[in-house]
């Protein structure tokens, strides 16, 4: 009987912490990015727009959160940065589509769009090189403090704080092939 009851009590402790993990999705973004998505330049003619991106179950102790976009694959050594976002407020759990666009001015106020790879703040979008598909990698990070850096700061740098200030991250990755 006792090793039925630890049992069901493990059996319980899996489903409340199951059902508390950290996670984003994205109401309109599949598995692979649509021309809405990608990038207006380098041969590309995407509308250049960000993905509506949501996120539930942030631990305790959460103060802000984070999102960048990450390109594993680009042909650079390193990657390639598509944006970089932070100090978004403990209590915002959505970005709308195109909140990436610095102009529409659609974060809540105290965001910081950092600069991304082409040396722009805010959101580029996919333009993937010829030959396989790319693995575009989307994380939403609960941090244990705001950051104090500027829209200026390099996303390697912010990347660095980002890892250091985590309390937990969540990721969705799509793909996105040269035609």
């Amino acid at each position: 009987m006792k090793k039925w009851i630890s049992f069901l009590s493990l059996l319980a402790l899996a489903a409340i912490s199951q059902a508390q993990t950290f996670t984003l999705k994205s109401d309109e973004l599949g598995g692979q990015f649509t021309n809405r998505y990608f990038m207006n330049g380098f041969g590309y003619t995407g509308d250049n727009v960000s993905p509506q991106l949501s996120w539930q179950n942030a631990p305790a102790g959460t103060q802000s959160f984070a999102v960048t976009m990450y390109d594993k694959d680009a042909p650079t050594g390193s990657g390639f940065w598509h944006w970089v976002v932070f100090n978004i407020p403990a209590n915002v759990t959505e970005l709308s589509s195109n909140a990436g666009d610095i102009a529409k001015k659609l974060m809540p106020t105290g965001v910081i769009q950092s600069i991304n790879d082409t040396g722009n703040n805010g959101y580029v979008g996919p333009a993937p090189s010829a030959g396989p598909a790319h693995q575009y990698v989307i994380t939403v990070y609960a941090l244990k403090t705001k950051i104090d850096l500027k829209e200026t700061t390099s996303p390697a740098l912010v990347g660095f704080y980002l890892n250091s200030t985590a309390l937990a991250r969540a990721s969705i990755v799509a793909y996105a092939q040269h035609p």
